[in-house]
């Protein structure tokens, strides 16, 4: 087992107990909780928290100083997932090979069950006894803004509207600029912050980061046509039948993965202006550029 998967598989583990632990300690027993419980059970690669603690790790600092922020990270990324699935949205049966949360227990209840692990996000970054109150009003400012009405949900909001539609490569860059990018760049950004990086370092960083997130996306939507249904969990195809723009769909299949390779080299070269292309994130970046789910 190379480095990083001994990293990755380490730090997933890490991350699934604590993520587990605050679900358990900030809430009442009962069908919200196993709801909450439900999903971030359901698995994942927990891609975005093992970016922060990547970020750490390429800084030289000890990974214990980034875990809420993770598990918050991660939290609000499973309560998009939930209402993404909802049938006013995606309208999906099916995520990471299970049930959806909607279709598990109820509409409502998976409505509910995002809203409290998004709220729960926040409390959980701002009782992190190792973080300092400066650290925590940036962190939380800087997640409020990723996810929130200019980032995530944004993102999601011109993704719907783009459906139906034939829309040019710059407009599709920028819904996944923001609505899968968001995030990634808030991990890159808040690992390298706690990790103690100067402010042209962070600026090199978040180059990486908005390259990763169109990597990531490109390669979801090349697995989309040419993937295994199992391996990824959902229907191969989905994309086609829901009407959306990809990268498949506007440049080919061959112009997709070119398209690709030239933002791993923008990745990696911000990496090496950034003096930190030694690191696990460059490893990570070829993994997902190369990822079969």
């Amino acid at each position: 087992m190379g480095s990083l998967e001994k990293f990755v598989e380490k730090n997933k583990i890490l991350i699934n107990d604590y993520l587990e632990m605050y679900i358990q300690e900030y809430t009442r027993e009962g069908r919200l909780r196993e709801a909450m419980l439900y999903s971030i059970r359901a698995g994942g690669k927990r891609l975005r928290p093992i970016l922060v603690l990547a970020g750490l790790e390429a800084f030289d600092e000890d990974i214990a100083k980034g875990i809420s922020t993770a598990c918050a990270l991660e939290m609000i990324h499973t309560y998009s997932l939930i209402h993404d699935d909802l049938p006013a949205m995606d309208d999906d049966d099916l995520r990471r090979g299970l049930p959806t949360n909607h279709k598990k227990f109820d509409e409502a209840t998976a409505i509910l069950a995002g809203d409290a692990l998004l709220t729960l996000s926040f409390q959980v970054l701002s009782d992190d006894p190792l973080l300092s109150d400066r650290e925590k009003v940036y962190l939380i400012n800087q997640l409020s803004r990723a996810s929130g009405p200019k980032g995530m949900v944004n993102g999601q909001m011109l993704d719907m509207e783009s459906e139906n539609s034939r829309i040019s490569l710059e407009e599709l860059e920028y819904v996944h600029n923001n609505k899968t990018g968001q995030l990634l760049r808030f991990a890159v950004l808040a690992g390298s912050y706690l990790g103690g990086a100067v402010e042209q370092e962070r600026t090199e960083m978040l180059k990486m980061a908005k390259a990763l997130g169109l990597i990531f996306q490109i390669q979801d939507d090349i697995l989309d046509v040419t993937g295994d249904a199992e391996a990824i969990g959902k229907p191969v195809g989905s994309d086609v039948s829901n009407k959306k723009s990809t990268y498949p769909k506007l440049l080919g299949l061959d112009g997709a993965v070119e398209q690709k390779e030239r933002y791993v080299h923008i990745a990696k070269q911000a990496l090496q202006n950034a003096a930190v292309e030694d690191s696990l994130l460059s490893e990570l970046i070829d993994y997902l550029s190369q990822r079969s789910n």
